[in-house]
């Protein structure tokens, strides 16, 4: 089992980890800022009022950022944020984890009602503003990859315990939706509570290798799992006693296994506390 490193501590809560022109990007919650780090140091790119999440970028290398709390699909562009589209309309709950795929539309998850835990969508939103519900039906869908060709979206239902995918058409429609793997018995929990005390894994940030597996951060403290499609387990990562929430696979042979790591689900604290930390390791993929 690979042994994982400690890159930087001190940090908020990590989440939404993207490997891009030689750099790591992630997003730091409670200190509000999208961070990258180029191996060396730790650099802010820009400040989220409304609490970064899901990265990506456009054609043109502009910083896509989902704003959580206002629902709001952002856009960095000559170190000014702009609002590329309001999802509030279309997103019942918080936005989170989205991918950007080569045309730059984003497809983009929200956390849904949760109290009771109710299905909600997966929203695609173009650059030009325009946004539409891309998909339904899914609990809490949360780490999100495209195949390297961009015509299969893959998305961890966090807590249905499942990853589903979708065929993307080229005008960005999904369509023929499937299942991809199911951790558990298949049954849908009807709060948090129940699925927190009952889910053997709830799948949050998720990587796509070159062997086409995932590596799926397991929310619920189990550590980091590379399952191939179907739900076998190739590979298991302990992450002791802290929780993994989000991966991303980086470096100049994408080899290396980054962590977003911090306490435990119920133990999060939001005040802005130093509780997280970047981890990595190396693993055993082949190189894309």
């Amino acid at each position: 089992m690979p042994a994982l490193d400690l890159v930087a501590d001190g940090f908020t809560f990590l989440e939404g980890p993207r490997w891009h022109n030689g750099a790591l990007w992630l997003s730091d919650f409670y200190s509000h800022r999208v961070l990258r780090f180029d191996g060396t140091q730790f650099d802010t790119v820009c400040e989220v009022v409304g609490q970064p999440s899901g990265l990506g970028f456009t054609p043109d290398d502009d910083l896509l950022v989902v704003s959580m709390l206002d629902r709001r699909l952002l856009r960095l562009h000559d170190g000014r944020l702009s609002t590329v589209a309001d999802l509030s309309v279309l997103c019942p709950g918080p936005t989170n984890d989205m991918v950007v795929d080569a045309q730059g539309r984003a497809y983009v998850g929200n956390d849904g009602r949760l109290d009771p835990l109710e299905p909600t969508v997966i929203v695609r939103c173009d650059l030009d503003g325009r946004c539409e519900v891309a998909a339904d039906g899914v609990v809490v869908p949360n780490g999100s990859v495209l195949s390297p060709d961009g015509t299969q979206l893959t998305v961890a239902e966090t807590f249905a315990a499942r990853i589903s995918t979708w065929d993307v058409a080229p005008d960005g429609t999904l369509s023929g939706r499937r299942l991809w793997a199911q951790f558990g018995s298949g049954d849908v929990p009807t709060s948090i509570t129940q699925a927190t005390a009952e889910l053997s894994m709830l799948p949050d940030g998720i990587c796509l290798d070159a062997a086409g597996r995932l590596w799926v951060a397991d929310a619920g403290g189990s550590g980091v799992w590379c399952v191939e499609e179907g739900g076998r387990v190739v590979e298991h990562i302990d992450t002791g006693a802290l929780t993994a929430y989000a991966v991303a696979l980086g470096g100049s042979d994408h080899r290396t296994l980054f962590v977003c790591a911090g306490p435990m689900l119920r133990s999060i604290d939001q005040s802005g506390v130093a509780q997280s930390a970047l981890l990595s390791t190396r693993v055993d993929v082949p190189v894309p």
